[in-house]
């Protein structure tokens, strides 16, 4: 008579249980604190209030991490926080409902549309290039859309012309945006070797 002893490991079990429902709310509100812990890490501007976080880099994380439908509804729930007055978005703006319909509300309810995006765009161009590459395009591709949904409410709610909203909340921007997406390709596709994320 043959005994199979059943290889058990750590990482089993935690592979297992981010697959059940609770594992994966867990996982969830867990990368929300990651996104508040990176949106406290602000610099203000004195000619904008759209401050220079490294929230956009943890927001790429989360769509990547957790794919399109996770890091939207992980998103959504982050804006839910802050919209709860819990101190989530960038100290730089008041808080609660106020920061996000405020001047920069419109780079916060962009989040889960750019999560969504990143995540979903990199996994389906991941089947036909590089996952750099893939993740590089999408994370770009991401950062269009919110920009634009950053601008367009920053010009809507200020009453600015477009000229000082490309200064005051695109072009400052710029450089660091692509930096945070080139990191956020480097770690994506060096965590994915060997993994099917």
């Amino acid at each position: 008579m043959q005994t199979v002893i059943a290889n058990s490991s750590p990482t089993a079990g935690l592979k297992g249980f981010a697959a059940t429902l609770p594992g994966r709310i867990l996982i969830g509100l867990a990368a929300t604190v990651v996104v508040a812990v990176a949106a406290h890490v602000a610099i203000p501007l004195p000619f904008t209030p759209v401050p220079l976080t490294l929230q956009p880099l943890a927001v790429l994380g989360v769509g990547l991490a957790l794919g399109p439908v996770a890091g939207f509804l992980t998103m959504l729930a982050y804006l839910a926080e802050g919209a709860m007055g819990f101190p989530v978005f960038s100290p730089t703006g008041p808080g609660g409902m106020a920061q996000l319909l405020g001047p920069t509300g419109g780079f916060l309810m962009a989040y889960p549309l750019v999560a969504a995006i990143v995540g979903g765009l990199t996994r389906g161009l991941a089947r036909h290039t590089p996952r750099f590459l893939a993740a590089f395009v999408a994370g770009n591709i991401a950062m269009s859309v919110l920009f634009l949904s950053g601008a367009g409410w920053f010009m809507l709610y200020t009453h600015h012309s477009l000229y000082f909203t490309w200064i005051g909340a695109v072009a400052p921007f710029l450089p660091g945006e692509f930096v945070k997406v080139l990191i956020a390709s480097g770690i994506y596709s060096t965590l994915a070797r060997g993994q099917r994320i």
